[in-house]
């Protein structure tokens, strides 16, 4: 089984390794991370560090909130952290100066090897549900610790991975899994992890810090693009749900003229598309990256959030959201971050990477559940005409983050036997 999974892993890590050369060479920027790094080839962490490895953006923003936490704890300590795709590492590079930042290598002998040979972490941190069976035999080989935080795993992703039992089971009976529920522990425990090294510690994301000064960054956007007007986000949309959030906004318009709405597509490859799909249905639109001057946002109906890093910012700013990855196949993103800002939310049915945050909300009536654009539009007109129910609605979705916060604490209760008392 891991001669066959090595023979499958080798060409698709050559096929992403091209793919990711090519599309550098016809955007004509340089590969950030190099591609090396992918291959296990990078300069040494001094220190042996404590390594976080955040997937992408979704797990990055899962990151900084334990980096912030060991920085506390354990300020002289050195972290590492890894990302797979391009965006999540561009995200991991802004977390704090002192944080090492590399590309994840590729799930082969060769590159993890070289890897861990060059950074020997005293322990890895896995986020949320990245299985790698190489890294994490060779890690169990080495007596590094693992510890998967977050952990969480769908029925449909258990059953896959039951089939395939043999390569997973042996690195998980020594990793400690700290799950999102009892439900995702269970699973964890079916697919070979150790009863007594498996526990529910919560989820994380609850226990997100919003940064000291967003208040003001959200009221200088606010009185940037849209001061004295309605404003709504569209946060992480994918191909498939632009659309939708363009007919949404023009019948917003249609009864609130001055109403804006900020799209911010979720991959950064998409920036392009989304401006030429707002172009071709003549929409009069300005890219935030472009630094617009007053007369061209004064005839704006859409702002194109087409950066990385600031859409925290602009839910501060805004008076609704609705968040992307819903209203197609895609499993949703994150809820919590506009209803712990005290944001009413709309989302789409699918919901399947986060659905007891989706189901939290919605039964606590922070978060309503939409499933076209007309849906969407109405939502948005009863929340964008009323202040009082927009502000009812985001007390409940403060209530409900506050309620549930605690995980972090559990989770450095895991990491503390592993690194000795806290030195601060």
């Amino acid at each position: 089984m891991r001669l066959l999974y090595r023979i499958a892993v080798t060409p698709a890590a050559g096929l992403h390794a091209a793919v990711l050369w090519l599309r550098a060479r016809v955007r004509g920027e340089p590969l950030a991370p190099p591609l090396a790094q992918r291959f296990g080839f990078a300069a040494p962490v001094a220190g042996r560090p404590v390594w976080i490895h955040a997937a992408s953006v979704g797990e990055v923003q899962l990151a900084a909130t334990l980096v912030r936490a060991l920085r506390m704890h354990y300020p002289d300590l050195p972290l590492l952290v890894t990302a797979f795709t391009p965006t999540g590492a561009a995200r991991a590079a802004a977390l704090a100066p002192e944080v090492t930042v590399r590309a994840l290598p590729y799930d082969l002998p060769g590159p993890v090897r070289r890897f861990l040979a060059r950074t020997e972490p005293r322990l890895a941190i896995v986020l949320e549900t990245e299985l790698w069976p190489t890294l994490f035999e060779t890690c169990r080989r080495r007596g590094i610790p693992l510890l998967i935080a977050n952990a969480r795993l769908s029925e449909r992703t258990a059953r896959r991975y039951r089939r395939f039992s043999a390569l997973f089971a042996p690195a998980l009976r020594t990793a400690v899994i700290a799950a999102r529920s009892a439900e995702d522990a269970e699973r964890f425990r079916s697919i070979g992890a150790d009863a007594a090294l498996t526990h529910v510690t919560g989820n994380l994301k609850f226990d997100y810090t919003l940064p000291p000064d967003l208040g003001a960054r959200a009221r200088a956007l606010r009185a940037r693009y849209a001061e004295g007007r309605p404003l709504w986000v569209a946060g992480s949309t994918h191909d498939g749900e632009d659309s939708q959030m363009i007919g949404a906004h023009a019948r917003v318009r249609a009864l609130l003229p001055e109403a804006v709405l900020v799209l911010a597509p979720r991959h950064p490859q998409r920036f392009e598309s989304v401006a030429a799909a707002l172009s071709a249905e003549g929409v009069p639109y300005v890219r935030h990256s472009h630094s617009p001057d007053p007369a061209a946002i004064a005839k704006a109906a859409v702002v194109l959030l087409d950066t990385l890093g600031e859409l925290l910012d602009f839910y501060a700013a805004a008076d609704a959201a609705f968040v992307g990855g819903s209203l197609v196949p895609i499993g949703g993103h994150n809820l919590l971050e506009p209803a712990a800002l005290g944001r009413p939310v709309a989302t789409g049915p699918s919901d399947f990477n986060a659905t007891e945050i989706a189901r939290l909300l919605l039964e606590c009536g922070a978060a309503r559940r939409v499933h076209d654009e007309q849906e969407l539009s109405a939502c948005l007109l009863e929340w964008l005409r009323d202040p009082h129910e927009r502000a009812r609605i985001g007390e409940l979705g403060r209530a409900a983050v506050a309620t549930h916060r605690g995980a972090l604490e559990r989770l450095l209760g895991l990491i503390g036997p592993q690194l000795g008392p806290p030195t601060s």
